[in-house]
C-alpha cells in the first residue's frame, strides 16, 4: 500500500502525518486509533464542519477534468498525458436546488486512510459551503480569478477556508489538484496517490498552473475544457474577467506561486502561505508584481532561501507573520484537527504538539481576512487599510516587512 509523505518540505513529523491524515477530515495517527475507533463504535462517525464564509454571496462550486496533451505521463501507461482534477468556486444564486460538495471523495479519503493505516471511522469529511453545479450570480463586473496550488503530498481541498471566503465575496478561485504529488480522483474512479518515482518538483507545479490558465482563458471564451464534456454552471465562462488574475498557494504550492509569477505575467498578484521557496533553480527573478508572504515555521529568518526571495521583490510586498502559528496554521488543519482531537479524547499536551497554541477559530478570522484584503487590494483596487500595519482587531499579527 502506497505510505503518506509529508505536507511540508522538513520531512516525515507527527505533525507532518496528521496534517495529512486529516486534510480530508479523517483519520488519526495509529498511536491513537484504538481511542477513536472506541468513542463512535456505539454512535457511529462524526461529520466534522467547516466555518461558514463571510461573504454576502452564496458559493457554487464544480471539477474540470483537463489533459495536457504536450505533456505525456509515463506513470500513467503508453500514449497517456498529463490529467489534472481542478475545481472552480464562485458565487452562486438559487443554490438551494443543488447539494453541497464535500470536501473530498470519498475514494480519495478510503486511499488516503488506508495508506496510512488510520481508522477510516474516526469522522467523516465535512460538506463545504460550495453547491455543486449551482448557476453563477453576476455582480456588477466579471469576477476576477484566483488560482490555488496545494502543499506536497496534499489535495486541492486543503484551504477550502480560505478558497470559499474569496468566492463569498465575489472571486472566482480555481484549485489545482497536482497529480502523483497528492491524492487526486478522476471521473472514471482511478485514485492517484504520491509517488516516490515522481520528480515532482514546484517546476511540475508551475507547468500545471499554466496550463490549467489556458484553459480557463478558453473557459472564458465559451468552451468547455473538461474533457469528459460535463455540464457546467450556468453563466460560469461569461463571469470570468480574465484581465484581473491572482494566485497563491501553501508550502510548496506557495513556492510554485512565486516561480510562476516570474514566469507568466497573466498572474497580477501573488501570495504565499508559509513556503520554503526551494526549489531548483531558486525563485530568483525580480519581480515588480505584489507578493505577499504569510510566513508561520518558513520566516525570513529561519529559511535563508524566503530572505533571499524577499529581496527580489520590487513593487509592493509585505511579509505578516502570526504569532504561535505552525506550518499549517492558515489551512483547514488549524480547524479541524481540534475538532478530531475532542472526538477521541486527545489530550492538550498532544494537540498543541500538532497544532501549537494559535487558537483555532482566530486561525480562521485571520485566514479569511488577510487573503481578502490582499486580493481586494491588487485585483479590485478597493480597501488596502487591514494590509497598512497592525490592527487592533487581529493583535496576533506582525508586519516584518514592507515595501511600496
Amino acid at each position: 500500500m502506497p505510505t503518506v509523505k509529508p505536507v511540508g518540505a522538513r520531512g516525515i513529523t507527527r505533525r507532518g502525518l496528521v496534517g495529512a491524515a486529516l486534510a480530508v477530515g479523517v483519520g488519526v495517527p495509529m498511536g491513537i486509533a484504538g481511542r477513536a475507533t472506541a468513542a463512535t463504535a456505539d454512535s457511529g462517525p462524526v461529520r466534522l464542519t467547516l466555518p461558514r464564509p463571510t461573504g454576502p454571496y452564496h458559493v457554487g462550486v464544480v471539477p474540470l477534468h483537463l489533459v495536457d496533451r504536450s505533456r505525456p505521463e509515463p506513470l500513467a501507461g503508453p500514449g497517456r498525458y498529463r490529467e489534472l482534477m481542478v475545481s472552480v468556486w464562485y458565487p452562486a444564486r438559487d443554490e438551494r436546488r443543488y447539494p453541497r460538495s464535500p470536501w473530498m471523495t470519498a475514494a480519495s479519503m478510503r486511499m488516503l486512510l488506508d495508506s496510512a493505516g488510520f481508522d477510516p471511522h474516526a469522522a467523516l469529511a465535512p460538506l463545504t459551503a460550495g453547491h455543486e453545479g449551482a448557476p453563477v450570480r453576476h455582480p456588477d463586473r466579471r469576477l476576477p480569478v484566483v488560482l490555488y496550488s496545494h502543499g506536497a503530498g496534499s489535495h486541492r481541498s486543503d484551504t477550502t477556508i480560505v478558497v470559499q471566503e474569496l468566492a463569498s465575496h465575489g472571486y472566482a478561485v480555481v484549485t489545482v489538484d497536482h497529480t502523483y504529488d497528492g491524492f487526486s480522483e478522476f471521473p472514471d474512479g482511478r485514485v492517484t496517490v504520491q509517488e516516490d518515482d515522481v520528480d515532482s518538483t514546484p517546476w511540475t507545479y508551475t507547468r500545471d498552473v499554466r496550463f490549467v490558465l489556458d484553459q480557463i482563458a478558453d473557459l472564458a471564451a465559451g468552451n468547455n475544457p473538461d474533457v469528459d464534456g460535463a455540464p457546467l454552471p450556468a453563466g460560469l465562462g461569461a463571469a470570468l474577467d480574465l484581465n484581473r488574475i491572482g494566485m497563491f498557494g501553501w508550502s510548496k504550492g506557495g513556492t510554485a506561486t512565486a516561480l510562476t509569477m516570474g514566469t507568466d505575467r497573466r498572474i497580477r498578484a501573488g501570495l504565499s502561505l508559509d513556503a520554503p521557496m526551494l526549489s531548483q533553480p531558486l525563485p530568483t527573478a525580480d519581480l515588480y508584481r505584489p507578493f505577499m508572504l504569510m510566513t508561520a515555521e518558513y520566516t525570513q529568518a529561519a529559511e535563508p532561501a524566503v530572505a533571499e526571495f524577499f529581496t527580489h521583490l520590487r513593487g509592493w510586498r509585505l511579509n505578516v507573520h502570526a504569532a504561535e502559528a505552525v506550518h499549517s496554521s492558515y489551512g483547514d488543519n488549524q480547524w479541524l484537527i481540534p475538532q478530531l482531537a475532542r472526538l477521541i479524547g486527545m489530550s492538550d499536551e498532544e494537540l498543541v504538539s500538532w497544532v501549537g497554541t494559535l487558537d483555532p477559530a482566530r486561525a480562521v478570522r485571520i485566514g479569511q481576512a488577510y487573503p481578502l484584503a490582499f486580493f481586494d487590494l491588487h485585483l479590485r483596487h478597493r480597501g488596502g487599510h487591514l494590509l497598512r500595519g497592525p490592527s487592533r482587531s487581529f493583535p496576533e499579527v506582525a508586519f516584518i516587512d514592507s515595501a511600496s
